[in-house]
């Protein structure tokens, strides 16, 4: 049983509160019962994803109905939404219709109640989620109910989450972090959500959780706003994914709530499937060690083994029960996102350590430098120039250069910053060949919505 808790006897107030709204675990269940009365046969159906409670309960009713889901980013333009139901066939368009969306369109009464149907196959298909297509159209993402039930305990475990727990976010919900971990996770252990809607300082501050989830600018206005980040004291964890969580971040975070982050790393293809535990070493720049079920693997560019020292760089492959089914009428991307021995082909480069934690040092496509005969991460330099107090965001490529290959290009955000003394700050704290040729101080990095830096815009 995929929502587990959702079906417990026990009444629950306030199983999930979005903003100023509950609703109790009784009313979610009838609600989304009623729901999947309505999707029941579909192929599959898409939900406007904003922060509500109709998307939670549009949502859940698809899952018990056993429809795959397809999360439509509450902001998505024209252009992305046609291709994703296009692709994905959806039949049906729940909460508020754009009015280029010319699916059939329901909305949720979160009065209603059904009978609750029986339990789909786990081998299912869950949700469909995109990716963000920064290599061209977005792909369809296919995802089990047993690859999200074996994740979602394995994070369990791995984070000691109990039905004790509060867990507090403000997250968008129509990916992994948000809406799977964030809403599924709760509704899988039983512990209520409280979701701030946005996740601002004051929102986190006053939600009173144990457990909360946010992503590197979330927690960088956290720790701008002491008053906010004392007021964390309290929790038990806080976890941050999605992109790298800067040292001095995490320094600050730490000193202010008395609490060091949780680090960890996924994927929309594998789930979470790399993280540090509850009762584990935390370290910044690390994400601890593969979950329950989950194998990781270093491997060089022609598939040779990559030593386990902390240094040596090489792409992350993985596998386990989290990972997905393969690409929406993909065939050839799918076939390619495997090794030829059936590991999957993560794209990013890592290295881990002897005692086995990971750091993921980036994208091989963009984060990968090959300069002057150097394969150089560009993690590790941006880590390397946070670590100056001034500068609060960085961002390192790799530009096409016909001495070096490439040269090391910096992005960096700060006041009153000198590109030469940052450059001269990189090579003393790494090595000279991986100082950057370039550093370029700009007001702001382009990320999207879950906070990534998208290099694709720099240059």
């Amino acid at each position: 049983m995929l929502l587990t808790a959702l079906h417990a006897d026990a009444d629950q107030p306030d199983a999930v509160r979005v903003g100023p709204r509950s609703i109790a675990r009784h009313e979610l269940l009838g609600a989304a019962s009623a729901v999947a009365e309505q999707v029941a046969g579909a192929q599959a159906v898409a939900v406007h994803a904003d922060a509500s409670l109709e998307t939670v309960v549009a949502v859940v009713g698809c899952l018990l109905a056993g429809v795959p889901v397809v999360p439509v980013p509450a902001d998505s333009g024209p252009g992305e939404r046609a291709h994703c139901l296009a692709d994905s066939g959806a039949q049906q368009w729940w909460g508020p219709r754009p009015e280029d969306v010319t699916l059939d369109a329901r909305a949720v009464d979160l009065a209603a109640r059904g009978a609750t149907p029986d339990e789909p196959d786990p081998a299912a298909t869950a949700l469909i989620l995109y990716t963000s297509g920064t290599t061209g159209p977005p792909k369809g993402v296919l995802l089990s109910r047993s690859a999200v039930a074996h994740g979602l305990d394995a994070l369990a475990d791995a984070w000691a989450w109990t039905p004790e727990d509060v867990l507090v976010h403000g997250l968008p919900l129509f990916h992994v972090h948000g809406l799977v971990l964030g809403v599924l996770g709760a509704l899988r252990v039983g512990s209520p959500l409280v979701h701030t809607v946005r996740p601002t300082p004051q929102a986190y501050a006053a939600a009173g959780g144990s457990l909360y989830f946010g992503v590197p600018t979330v927690w960088s206005r956290v720790a701008r706003d002491p008053a906010a980040a004392r007021a964390l004291h309290g929790a038990r964890l806080l976890v941050s994914g999605s992109a790298a969580l800067p040292a001095p971040v995490f320094a600050v975070l730490a000193q202010l709530t008395g609490h060091a982050p949780v680090e960890r790393y996924g994927m929309s293809e594998t789930l979470i499937t790399v993280s540090t535990r509850a009762d584990g070493e935390r370290r910044a720049g690390l994400v601890g060690t593969p979950v329950a079920g989950v194998r990781t693997r270093l491997v060089t560019e022609d598939g040779g083994p990559v030593a386990h020292d902390g240094e040596s760089i090489g792409e992350l492959q993985v596998v386990g029960p989290t990972l997905f089914d393969g690409y929406l009428h993909r065939p050839e991307a799918t076939a390619a996102a495997w090794s030829a021995d059936g590991w999957f082909r993560t794209g990013d480069v890592a290295t881990i350590d002897r005692e086995g934690a990971h750091r993921i040092v980036g994208r091989a496509s963009t984060d990968l430098i090959k300069t002057g005969g150097y394969r150089v991460g560009a993690g590790e330099v941006e880590a390397a120039l946070l670590t100056h107090p001034d500068v609060t965001e960085a961002a390192v490529i790799g530009v096409a250069d016909d001495d070096l290959g490439q040269r090391i290009v910096a992005y960096v955000v700060g006041n009153g910053l000198d590109p030469q003394a940052l450059a001269q700050l990189v090579a003393g704290t790494l090595s000279v060949h991986k100082r950057p040729r370039e550093v370029r101080v700009v007001d702001s990095l382009p990320r999207n919505a879950m906070g990534k830096v998208q290099k694709a815009r720099l240059g």
